[in-house]
């Protein structure tokens, strides 16, 4: 199964350019140690060059790094934008934090980092994923081999915006926006 993390980063830039009205300059944490994030990064990067917007590159390589990466993008940035890694994951919550002092709007690929106080996210429906790598297994179990299953792409995509955080934020999401959301978090 495929997560598309790379393919559907200039769709998660649109949707930010949406919600945040004079949108110009978007602050990219990416783990420079995980080979999916350094090509996120890079699609990210050509993506916000053809949305007409300046994106400033925080090269993570571990938890320690966030911190000194917030003090340098505070004031310098309009949103924050977090690419899909297990470290962000982990630190969830402070990065949140830090987004919020710094009145960041984030965007996340993973629907539990707007759980965890993220504005919104943009990617595959996990659960669908989930079960389609099962029907997998099921496949092998008797008798396929593994080398002849296709790879296959994520067909299900969820947009979950948090309300709280919009509003902590002082964000006002325009109506048609919400109505395309999947979930909406209060």
């Amino acid at each position: 199964m495929s997560l598309q993390t790379t393919e559907t980063a200039a769709k998660r830039l649109e949707l930010l350019r949406e919600v945040i009205a004079g949108l110009r300059r978007v602050a990219v944490l990416g783990n420079v140690g995980n080979p999916s994030n350094v090509l996120e990064l890079s699609e990210v990067n050509t993506a916000a060059k053809t949305l007409g917007l300046d994106a400033t590159i925080f090269e993570i390589r571990r938890a320690e790094d966030i911190t000194p990466a917030f003090d340098a993008l505070k004031g310098r940035v309009d949103a924050l934008y977090v690419c899909n890694d297990p470290l962000f994951i982990a630190t969830a919550i402070r990065i949140n934090t830090l987004a919020h002092g710094a009145q960041l709007p984030t965007m996340y690929g993973i629907r539990q980092l707007v759980e965890a106080g993220g504005l919104m996210s943009y990617g595959p429906n996990y659960p669908d994923l989930f079960r389609r790598a099962a029907e997998y297994v099921d496949k092998i179990l008797r008798g396929a081999r593994p080398g002849e299953l296709p790879v296959e792409q994520a067909t299900r995509f969820d947009l979950i915006v948090n309300l709280t955080t919009a509003k902590a934020l002082g964000l006002t999401i325009p109506e048609p926006f919400l109505l395309r959301a999947n979930e909406m978090i209060e």
